[in-house]
């Protein structure tokens, strides 16, 4: 049986889940950090995120030492890796997390990256390997549902990427950690969604102590 295509995001409470667009090479140049442009995105992005980087599963995942915080935000990040036999990523998104991710990318599945570049497979250490699809994003999920068996297909990102998977109808289920911040301005994750297509069904609402996990099933209208 193939497995489900979801995604998981973290959320600000007016609906962002990033903030204004600065470019990644400002971003992780060497100069960046000393840029205000740079440092309040950066302040922004540790808030959203700030639920998830004190949990032990993180903290392994990355291997940044022993310790973090267990409980249900840890629990919920650490089911949300097993459960991902395969990734879908936009090319944004892989610029960026090329510059950012240590050597061994924390995936540890195959990842299938949705550009218009054509490039040979990418292997890094840790068992992720990035592959370059260049022929649109259902094409990008085939070789991916085929590369997951039956486990679930995650698509990680960013926001471009996920909204055309959930305005084609290709997304089963998804998950916003919504975190108890406000952007004010930023990137909205459904700027843009097919409102006349697509409809969601309520799954569950967890509250937890750093962000509240909520749960859709998705339906076309």
């Amino acid at each position: 049986m193939a497995g489900k295509v979801f995604f998981s995001v973290s959320m600000s409470l007016d609906g962002f889940v990033a903030p204004d667009d600065v470019p990644l090479d400002v971003v992780f140049s060497p100069g960046g950090q000393s840029d205000p442009r740079v440092q309040r995105w950066m302040a922004k992005w540790s808030e959203l995120q700030a639920w998830i980087f004190p949990q032990r599963f993180f903290r392994e995942n990355l291997k940044l030492g022993e310790g973090g915080e267990e409980g249900l935000d840890n629990d919920i990040a650490r089911a949300t890796y097993e459960r991902t036999g395969v990734s879908v990523m936009g090319k944004r998104m892989f610029d960026g997390g090329a510059l950012a991710w240590p050597e061994e990318a924390p995936f540890h599945t195959p990842v299938y990256v949705v550009t218009h570049e054509k490039r040979d497979p990418w292997e890094r250490p840790g068992g992720t390997t990035f592959h370059f699809v260049n022929d649109g994003i259902e094409k990008a999920l085939d070789q991916a549902r085929e590369a997951a068996g039956d486990r679930d297909v995650r698509i990680a990102g960013g926001g471009t990427t996920i909204l055309e998977y959930v305005n084609a109808g290709l997304i089963d289920e998804f998950t916003i950690a919504l975190s108890p911040v406000l952007f004010g301005t930023g990137i909205r994750l459904f700027e843009g969604v097919d409102s006349d297509r697509v409809a969601l069904e309520p799954v569950r609402a967890e509250p937890g102590p750093r962000a509240t996990h909520l749960t859709y099933t998705v339906r076309q209208r």
